[in-house]
C-alpha cells in the first residue's frame, strides 16, 4: 500500500500477515511478486518500494537478507525463468536483471520513458516492456556459456554469480559464491581466475594433491577490465582483447604488450615453468604463434589461408591440429611446417595427452579418432571435445561437460594389422577389454614380440604362456636362436598341433612333435613320428598309451599295456587300486626274485586286501624275513611268526614284543608280561604292571592291586637275578612290592567290610586284619589305604569280641582323623557306648608267640614282633591267625642244597609214636603232624635253641647246624625256596597237631583247611592266583 504497509490475505479477504516498512509512508509500496519456483523451502515474496530498495519476506512475514538499494524508483518487478531471475524496471527509462538475492547482473534493454511493466514469457526466455510513453518492446535474453577447462579440472559459471569447479575424473564439485556478475573465468593447474564486473579474483589450491578441490583467495586486482578472453597462469594472468594481448601481474601491473596483425580467434596454455609459460595463439588470418609470456617476441609456428577456430598441441610438442573456418582439422609437423593430413566436419579437436600419435576431433555429431596415418574410427556423440586423455575424452555439450570412456580396441587393432605391436601396446593401455589385451598377447607372440607379448599377458595374468615366454627366453639366453622351434611351441600352446608338429620337424626336432602328441593321446599322430624302429621311443609311446588308458576309466586295458611295456610298478599300482588280487599274484609269480621293488610293492597291495597268504608267499620270494615276520605280527598269526622265530632267533623282539602289546590291550596281563619277559623287555613289563596297579588302586579294586604288586615284585626278582647292576636295586623293590602286595592284599577285606551291606569274614578275621595292618602300616600310608576304615572295623570287631581296650584306643585314634559323614554316627555312638565297657581285653584274644610262649598284648608298639624274644609272627594269608612257626637260619657254611639233603636223612627217637604225614604235590605243599602217643621224649635240638635266653632287645635269630638239622623230620620244615639271589628261608612247626599249607608260588602260608576252601571257591591261590593244576616253579 501507499503507506508502505503490505496486508498478505486469504481468498476471503481476511487478513493473516501484516508487513509494516520501516520507512512507512515515505516509501511506498508500488510493486509485488511472489517467486514462482517450487524448489524453495518457503514462499518468498519481493517487494519494490519508492524508497528505491528491493526487499524479500516469507509468509510469515519475517524478512529474508537486508534491504537491496536501488539508484532509481522501481515501477514494476517480475521473476524470470521460474524464479532463477528478477526483471526491474522504472525511473531509470531502463529493464535490468537481478538474481533472485537481489544482485543486479546487467540491462537488459534502454527505453526513452519510465518502464511501467515488464513480464517475462512463462517456460521462454522472452521478455516483454511497456513504457509510460505507450511504447512496448519485445527481447529475448540469451545467456552465453562462461567456462574454464585445463586437462582434467573444468569450471564454468552457474546462476551467473557462481562459479562451479568439477573434477572430470573423481566427479567431485565444488561451488564459489562470488556474488556478482561473472563475466569470464579461466583455470590452470593449480590456479582459477574469475573475472567480476569491477575486479578479477585469483584463487589457488590449498596442496598440490591431484584431487584437492579446496580453493583460497590468492590475490584481488582492484580495477575493471574490458577482454574477449581471459587466461590465467602461474603467476600472470593474460587478456585478451581483440588484437592485443596483455600480460598481467596477480598485483594488477601490466609486464607485457604483444599486438597482433589480426584478431585473435583462439588462446591456450601449453604449459612450462611458472613465470615462463607458453601460449598458443590464433589468429583470424590464419597465422599461428606460440608466445612466452616472459619473452615480448612472439614465434610464428605456421600461417595457413583459413582463419583458425580451434589449437591443440601434441604432447610432445611436435605436432599441431587446427580447425578452421570451414570445418576442417589440419595436423601440422612443426618442425617441418608439412601438413600431414587433413579430415572434413570437424568444429573442435585435441590430441591424447598420453599418446603422441592419437587425435580426436568432433563434428556434425560424430566422434573421431584418428591414431597416426590409420584411417578415422567414428561413433556418435553429441557436442565439442575439449580434452583427451587416455582412454576419456571430455566433451561439452550445451552447458555442461563430461568424461565418456572410449575404448581404444579400433586404433589399437590397427596397429596389430601393420605388426606394429609396440605402438599397439602404448594405445592398449589408454584402455581396451580383456578380449582386446589377449589378442594383442597372442598376435605379439606369434610374431616373436616376446616382451610385448609378457606384457599384455601379465595384463590379463595368464600365466601358463608367461611361464612359456620364459622358458623361451631362457633358451635365448643360452643360445638358441631357432625361431621355428620357439613358433612351433607357441602353436602347441594355443592348440594348433598340425602346425606345431610341422615346424618341429622342418627344424629337426621329431621327438618333440612325437612327445606332444603323445602327451595329447593322439597315438595314431604320433606313430608318424617314431624313428626307426626304436624301442625306447615305442615303449615310451606304449607307457603313454596306457597312462591315457588308465586315465580314461579303462585299467585292464592299462595294465596290459604297462606289463607289455615293461612298467610293472604302475601296472601292480592299477591292481590294487581296483583289489585284483589274481592279477596281483600273477604278476609277483612271474617277476624275478632280483626285482625287489614291484616284489615288495606287490606284497603291500596284497596285505591291504587281506591275502596275508599271497603276501607271505611274495615276501619268501623275496627272502625278506623281516618284512614277513612284521605280516604275520600285523595279521595276528602268531603261530606263524612263533614258528618263524624258532628258526630265526634274531626276529624274537620283533615277534614277541608286539605280541605283549597285543594281549596288554586284550586285558591279558599275565601273558603280556610273560611275553615282555621272553622278549627280555624287562621295563615295558614293569611298566604295564606299574600302570594296571595305579589303576586298580584308583578304582579301589585292592585286590587287583595286591596281585599286581605281588607279579611287580617278581618281576623286579627276575631283573635282579638277570643284570648284576641293578641287583640292589631291584632287591629293594622287590622287598617294597612285596610289603604292599601283602597290605593291600588285608586291606582289600577291611574296604568290602566297610562297603558292601554284609560281609563274608569271620569277625575275628576282620580282627585280625585290623591288628596286622595297623601295625604294619608304614608312616607314609600307601594310596588307597583308609586309616579311618582300618580303625573304625578294628573298633567295631574289638567291642564285638571283648578286646575293649583295643576298642577305646582305636576311638581314640579316631576322633585325631578326618572322619567321612556316613561313618560319623557310628563311630560318636561307638565312643560312648565304649565307656560302659571294662577297660581290659580278653585274654582269649592275645596272641601267642610260638617261640618264648609269651603271651603278646594286642596293641603291639614293636609291631608284628614278639615283645620279648622279638621273633616276627608269621601270619595265615586268610584268616591273618599267628601260625605256629618260627623261622631258623642255616649256619654259615651250609648251603640249601645240604641242608635238604641233612633234614631229608630224618633219624629215627625212641619213646615216640607219631603219624606225620607230608603230603606233597603240584599245587601246595601240606604238612600234618599226628601225635597217637606221648610227645614228650628226648629234648628236641631244636627245642633248645628255641630256649634260648635272650639277651638284650635285639634280635637274635635261630641258628641250627648240622647236627640240628639231621635231627628234624622233613614233615616239620617248610621252606620257601626264592630264586636267586635271594635266599631260601627254613620254617619249623612247632605244633604237630595243626596242618599248614604254603602256595608253592607267593610261598604265602594258609591253614590247610582255608587254602583247601579257597582254592575250591577261586580255582586258583587267593593271593598270587595261580591255578591248581598249573606245575609248580
Amino acid at each position: 500500500m501507499f503507506n508502505g504497509i503490505i496486508s498478505i490475505r486469504n481468498k476471503n479477504g481476511e487478513e493473516k500477515v501484516k508487513i509494516e516498512r520501516p520507512g512507512g509512508s515515505l516509501s511506498p509500496i508500488w510493486s509485488i511478486c511472489w517467486n514462482p519456483s517450487r524448489e524453495e523451502r518457503n514462499d518468498i515474496l519481493a517487494v519494490a518500494d519508492w524508497g528505491q530498495k528491493v526487499s524479500f519476506y516469507q509468509l510469515s512475514g519475517k524478512q529474508i537478507g537486508k534491504d537491496r538499494a536501488l539508484n532509481f524508483d522501481p515501477c514494476c518487478i517480475s521473476y524470470f525463468t521460474k524464479g532463477e531471475y528478477i526483471l526491474l524496471g522504472g525511473s531509470d527509462k531502463q529493464v535490468s536483471l537481478f538474481t533472485k538475492d537481489g544482485v543486479r547482473l546487467g540491462t537488459v534493454g534502454e527505453q526513452n520513458s519510465w518502464v511501467w511493466t515488464c513480464q517475462a514469457k512463462p517456460d521462454s526466455n522472452y521478455v516483454v516492456v511497456g513504457c509510460q510513453d505507450g511504447t512496448i518492446s519485445f527481447y529475448q535474453l540469451i545467456f552465453s556459456t562462461v567456462h574454464g577447462l585445463y586437462k582434467d579440472r573444468y569450471a564454468y559459471r552457474d546462476s551467473m554469480t557462481d562459479v562451479i569447479v568439477q573434477h572430470l575424473i573423481t566427479e567431485q564439485k565444488v561451488r564459489i559464491k562470488c556474488k556478482e556478475l561473472v563475466k569470464k573465468i579461466a583455470i590452470y593447474r593449480n590456479r582459477l581466475a574469475i573475472q567480476l564486473p569491477e575486479k578479477i579474483l585469483i584463487y589457488e589450491l590449498y596442496s598440490e594433491d591431484s584431487s584437492d578441490m579446496h580453493y583460497r583467495v590468492k590475490e584481488k586486482i582492484i580495477k575493471k577490465f574490458e577482454c574477449n578472453l581471459l587466461v590465467v597462469c602461474a603467476n600472470h594472468i593474460i587478456l585478451c582483447q581483440e588484437k592485443r594481448l596483455q600480460c598481467l601481474s596477480f598485483s594488477g601491473v601490466k609486464e607485457r604488450e604483444w599486438q597482433m596483425e589480426s584478431l585473435i580467434r583462439y588462446i591456450k596454455v601449453i604449459g612450462g615453468p611458472p613465470g615462463r609459460e607458453g601460449l598458443l595463439v590464433g589468429l583470424k588470418n590464419g597465422q599461428i604463434l606460440k608466445i612466452f609470456v616472459d619473452n615480448l617476441f612472439a614465434i610464428v609456428l605456421l600461417k595457413q589461408a583459413t582463419a583458425v577456430r580451434c589449437l591443440d598441441m601434441s604432447a610432445s610438442r611436435k605436432k599441431l591440429a587446427v580447425v578452421d573456418e570451414n570445418d576442417t582439422c589440419l595436423v601440422y609437423d612443426i618442425d617441418t611446417k608439412e601438413l600431414l593430413f587433413q579430415e572434413p566436419n570437424a568444429n573442435s579437436v585435441a590430441w591424447n595427452t598420453q599418446c603422441e600419435d592419437m587425435l580426436c576431433f568432433s563434428g556434425g555429431g560424430y566422434l573421431n579418432i584418428k591414431a597416426s596415418t590409420f584411417p578415422v574410427h567414428r561413433q556418435k556423440l553429441q557436442g565439442f571435445v575439449v580434452g583427451y586423455n587416455g582412454s576419456k575424452i571430455f566433451c561439452l555439450h550445451v552447458f555442461s561437460i563430461s568424461a565418456v570412456e572410449v575404448p581404444q580396441s579400433a586404433p589399437m587393432y590397427q596397429y596389430l594389422d601393420r605388426k606394429l605391436f609396440k605402438e599397439a601396446y602404448q594405445i592398449a593401455c589408454l584402455g581396451v577389454t580383456d578380449t582386446d589385451w589377449r589378442e594383442l598377447a597372442m598376435e605379439a607372440l606369434e610374431g616373436l614380440d616376446f616382451e610385448t607379448a609378457k606384457k599384455a599377458f601379465i595384463r590379463v595374468q595368464d600365466l601358463r604362456y608367461l611361464e612359456l615366454i620364459s622358458s623361451i627366453e631362457e633358451r635365448k639366453k643360452r643360445g638358441e636362436t631357432n625361431n621355428d622351434l620357439f613358433l612351433a611351441d607357441v602353436f602347441s600352446y594355443q592348440g594348433k598341433f598340425h602346425e606345431a608338429a610341422k615346424l618341429y620337424k622342418r627344424s629337426g626336432h621329431e621327438n618333440l612333435a612325437l612327445e606332444m602328441y603323445t602327451d595329447l593321446c593322439m597315438f595314431e599322430y604320433a606313430k608318424d613320428f617314431l624313428g626307426s624302429g626304436d624301442p625306447k621311443e615305442t615303449k615310451m609311446l606304449i607307457t603313454k598309451q596306457a597312462d591315457w588308458a588308465r586315465n580314461i576309466k579303462e585299467p585292464k586295458a592299462a595294465v596290459e599295456m604297462y606289463i607289455s611295456a615293461g612298467e610293472h610298478v604302475k601296472a601292480i599300482e592299477i591292481c590294487g587300486d581296483h583289489g585284483w588280487v589274481d592279477m596281483l599274484i600273477d604278476i609277483a609269480r612271474k617277476l624275478d626274485k632280483a626285482e625287489r621293488e614291484p616284489l615288495l610293492l606287490c606284497a603291500t597291495y596284497l596285505k591291504k586286501l587281506d591275502s596275508p597268504g599271497y603276501a607271505a608267499e611274495t615276501y619268501l620270494k623275496m627272502g625278506d624275513l623281516k618284512a614277513l615276520v612284521q605280516l604275520h605280527v600285523e595279521t595276528q598269526r602268531w603261530d606263524e611268526a612263533f614258528a618263524l622265530g624258532e628258526k630265526h632267533p634274531e626276529f624274537k623282539d620283533d615277534i614277541y614284543v608286539p605280541y605283549a602289546q597285543w594281549l596288554a590291550e586284550n586285558d591279558r596281563f599275565e601273558e603280556a608280561q610273560k611275553a615282555f619277559h621272553k622278549a627280555g623287555r624287562q621295563r615295558e613289563a614293569v611298566q604295564v604292571l606299574e600302570q594296571l596297579t595305579n589303576n586298580a588302586v584308583a578304582e579301589s579294586r585292592f585286590n587287583d592291586a595286591a596281585y599286581y604288586y605281588w607279579m611287580l615284585s617278581m618281576q623286579c626278582l627276575d631283573i635282579a637275578q638277570a643284570d648284576p647292576a641293578q641287583k640292589d636295586t631291584m632287591l629293594g623293590k622287590f622287598y617294597h612290592f612285596q610289603r604292599l602286595a601283602e597290605l593291600y592284599h588285608g586291606y582289600h577285606a577291611i574296604h568290602r567290610h566297610t562297603e558292601d551291606p554284609f560281609s563274608v569274614h569271620r569277625p575275628e578275621t576282620l580282627f585280625n586284619i585290623s591288628r596286622f595292618l595297623l601295625h604294619s602300616l608304614p608312616k607314609d600310608t600307601p594310596s588307597g589305604i583308609s586309616k579311618v576304615k582300618i580303625l573304625f572295623t578294628l573298633a567295631k570287631q574289638s567291642k564285638a569280641l571283648g578286646a575293649y581296650r583295643l576298642a577305646r584306643h582305636a576311638y581314640d585314634k579316631l576322633r585325631g582323623l578326618y572322619i567321612p559323614a556316613r561313618f560319623q554316627k557310628s563311630i560318636e555312638l561307638g565312643t560312648l557306648t565304649i565307656r560302659a565297657k571294662p577297660f581290659h581285653d580278653s585274654e582269649e584274644l592275645v596272641p601267642l608267640c610260638y617261640r618264648c610262649s609269651t603271651n603278646n598284648p594286642l596293641l603291639n608298639n614293636l609291631g608284628n614282633v614278639c615283645i620279648n624274644c622279638r621273633q616276627p609272627f608269621i601270619f595265615s594269608a586268610s584268616s591273618y591267625d599267628v601260625l605256629h612257626l618260627v623261622e631258623f637260619y642255616l649256619e654259615e657254611g651250609i648251603t640249601d642244597e645240604e641242608a635238604i639233603s641233612l633234614i631229608d636223612l630224618e633219624v629215627l627217637r625212641p619213646k615216640r609214636d607219631d603219624r606225620q604225614l607230608e603230603i606233597a604235590n603240584n599245587s601246595s605243599q601240606i604238612l600234618r603232624l599226628v601225635e597217637t602217643k606221648d610227645s614228650m621224649g628226648d629234648e628236641d635240638p631244636f627245642t633248645a635253641k628255641l630256649s634260648f635266653e635272650q639277651g638284650g632287645s635285639e634280635f637274635v635269630p635261630v641258628v641250627v647246624s648240622r647236627l640240628v638239622l639231621r635231627s628234624m623230620s622233613r614233615r616239620d620244615v617248610l621252606i620257601k625256596r626264592w630264586p636267586p639271589p635271594l635266599r631260601w628261608q627254613y620254617f619249623r612247626s612247632l605244633l604237630p597237631d595243626a596242618s599248614i599249607t604254603m602256595c608253592p608260588s607267593c610261598f604265602q602260608m594258609f591253614h590247610s583247611e582255608d587254602y583247601e576252601l579257597l582254592v575250591l571257591q577261586h580255582g586258583c591261590c587267593p593271593y598270587c592266583r595261580r591255578c591248581k593244576d598249573d606245575p609248580g616253579p
